[in-house]
């Protein structure tokens, strides 16, 4: 193969070459400060490493119970004594009987969690789909964090919203204990504001041990708990007083992440007396 060197090239060539040269000296002095500055690409890897993870869907498919490829366990497989969730084409709902039952089993809420490892501070957010909204029935979207399902046990924190827009809706951060119907309210509000209609967004953030629920990006509730440090997020879905009425409510999207979040400054809390 024939050698050049710069000294073998004359006139527009010559300059061309010189002054590609000095481009690609450029280019390697700035990659070495970069370098020595600690500029760098950081990688998406576990939480343990610091990073984040993302999950993001609008239910494609039609599955009961939502799989997505093996990124979500549900609350009957998983649990035994809880409900799935199914999904249709951008539709995610609960499969849960609902009636008039006694406790515990009406508390059988359809659930999902999002498989993997996942860092303790988490955000959850969802799109809600509401229609023939009727406050003598109890329809609720729920977002969960921290959460975890095995045989007859079931853990973590719910943050559910009534479908509803009347001075009947509610909101409450509900901590799961484990046995079914075993529950603690960590914080409650009743109230047109705390309830959802069809196209809202609701949203859920734990940072530390502050848990922090959200309608169309305005705070309703905040509360602190310490029980339970690590789990998964997910989503979920209550009925009560009705049957048949599932496809009525639920979300047409979902995403959840983990990671450090700004949190917001508390909001005045909303004494309330719930059904």
């Amino acid at each position: 193969m024939p050698q050049y060197s710069l000294m073998d090239v004359k006139g527009p060539k010559r300059k061309l070459v010189i002054v590609r040269s000095a481009i690609a000296v450029v280019v390697v002095l700035l990659l070495w400060y970069l370098a020595t500055r600690g500029v760098g690409i950081q990688s998406t890897a576990s939480a343990s490493t610091g990073t984040h993870r993302t999950y993001t869907t609008n239910f494609p498919l039609t599955e009961n119970p939502i799989s997505e490829g093996g990124k979500w366990t549900n609350g009957q497989a998983a649990g035994l004594d809880w409900a799935n969730v199914r999904t249709t084409p951008a539709f995610a709902s609960g499969t849960e009987s609902g009636g008039t039952r006694t406790a515990p089993q009406k508390y059988d809420d359809s659930a999902a969690l999002l498989t993997g490892a996942w860092g303790p501070d988490q955000t959850a957010q969802a799109t809600v789909h509401a229609v023939n909204q009727n406050d003598q029935i109890y329809e609720e979207v729920e977002l969960r964090l921290r959460s975890a399902f095995s045989a007859h046990k079931g853990t973590g924190y719910e943050i559910l919203f009534r479908s509803s827009k009347t001075a009947k809706a509610y909101c409450e951060i509900v901590r799961w204990n484990g046995p079914l119907g075993s529950f603690t309210y960590l914080d409650r509000a009743k109230g047109s504001q705390c309830g959802v209609a069809n196209g809202d967004v609701v949203k859920a953030t734990m940072v530390g041990n502050a848990i922090t629920a959200y309608i169309n990006g305005v705070q309703v509730l905040q509360a602190t708990d310490d029980i339970f440090k690590s789990g998964d997020p997910g989503m979920g879905f209550y009925i009560d007083g009705a049957t048949g009425v599932n496809a009525d409510y639920g979300f047409t999207s979902f995403m959840a992440t983990d990671g450090s979040t700004t949190q917001s400054a508390p909001a005045p809390h909303l004494p309330a007396k719930l059904h």
